[in-house]
């Protein structure tokens, strides 16, 4: 038994100093460790002996196994080591050396302009609020006080959807303002109420320059007891003022718009010539901006809103002409073209 034990000893540390790769070490394993290996075999056979040669010779076996299986563990680990290094080597990565640069977007002029007037408004106490853009034609015409005979359907040449909308609303249309959010609103949250409505809109136009069958608007309503045009007139000039970050001045003039009475177009300072004359505003010193007036008692009623009680006033300005004034841009189609050209200028 002992010399069975000193040549397997001597075997073993021999095979171990000829183990060349992973694949060899385990099967060095098998071969002397595992469970059929010769060294178990050894101790297996210790139940023949006396007991004061297996008292003997079981110490030796235990120690030799203990003594290759350390030995087994260094070199696994060399093999580890190895393997290691030469991933790192191969997947090294020089953190000094220049990164790609990666080319990022940026929000376009439109809505980088529209997040400006939203911020406004709503430091005044306005909230922001959305509709539909596919509208029937109760709220886009008949609950702004524009029935279906009335002379100013024709101002607005429209899109109709071939599908008729809900509960007797008539056609769906895609939606030529964002008044019809008035309606909503007023019939969602009640008075008083302040809010501003921006988004897109849609009309059948002869696109050129400065007109497109796409474009955006942003829509205003102010109801509640004691409302008058003095509000209105505080709450633009502050608004114009915050926005192009200088003194202006705005006027009203007579205007007509069947949601509204008295309806009214307001008129800003020119932002060009601050008012001096220039070839913007036609050496007048003014700029037309937007259409507004008081809330007219047939839209109140619609929106759920006794008129005795409460009034009100409403705006709505072209934020796609707002964004060409503040840029200096002198083709509308421009924001709506997908060149990024034009959009990474902005």
């Amino acid at each position: 038994m002992k010399n069975e034990l000193k040549k397997l000893e001597k075997a073993a540390l021999a095979a171990l100093e000829q183990v060349k790769s992973s694949a060899d070490l385990d099967a060095y394993h098998t071969k002397y460790l595992g469970r059929k290996g010769e060294l178990t075999g050894l101790l297996r056979g210790l139940k023949d002996l006396s007991p004061e040669d297996k008292k003997t010779f079981g110490k030796a076996t235990n120690e030799l196994k203990i003594e290759l299986e350390g030995k087994f563990k260094m070199k696994q680990n060399e093999f580890e080591h190895a393997e290691i290094s030469k991933s790192l080597k191969d997947e090294w990565i020089d953190l000094s050396a220049p990164g790609t640069t990666t080319k990022r977007g940026h929000i376009h002029p439109l809505y980088q302009v529209q997040e400006e007037v939203e911020r406004i408004f709503q430091q005044m106490g306005f909230s922001v609020v959305d509709g539909p853009e596919i509208e029937s034609e109760y709220y886009n015409f008949e609950g702004l006080n524009i029935p279906a005979d009335h002379p100013a359907r024709d101002m607005q040449d429209t899109f109709f959807i071939d599908k008729k909308a809900d509960k007797d609303e008539g056609r769906l249309v895609l939606r030529t303002h964002t008044s019809p959010n008035q309606i909503r609103a007023m019939k969602k949250y009640g008075v008083p109420l302040r809010i501003i409505v921006p988004g897109r809109v849609f009309r059948n136009e002869a696109t050129d320059a400065s007109h497109e069958h796409t474009f955006d608007q942003v829509e205003g309503l102010m109801i509640d007891k004691d409302i008058s045009i003095a509000h209105l007139k505080g709450v633009m000039l502050e608004f114009l003022q915050r926005l192009f970050k200088k003194e202006m001045k705005i006027r009203f003039r007579p205007g007509y718009f069947p949601f509204v009475e008295p309806g009214l177009e307001l008129d800003m300072s020119c932002i060009f010539c601050d008012g001096k004359g220039c070839k913007v505003c036609k050496k007048t010193g003014w700029i037309e901006f937007m259409g507004c007036g008081m809330t007219h008692p047939h839209v109140l009623r619609a929106g759920g809103i006794d008129p005795d009680e409460y009034q009100g006033w409403a705006f709505g300005f072209g934020l796609t002409r707002l964004v060409m004034m503040r840029y200096g841009i002198d083709d509308i189609r421009h924001l709506t073209s997908g060149d990024l050209r034009f959009a990474e200028q902005f």
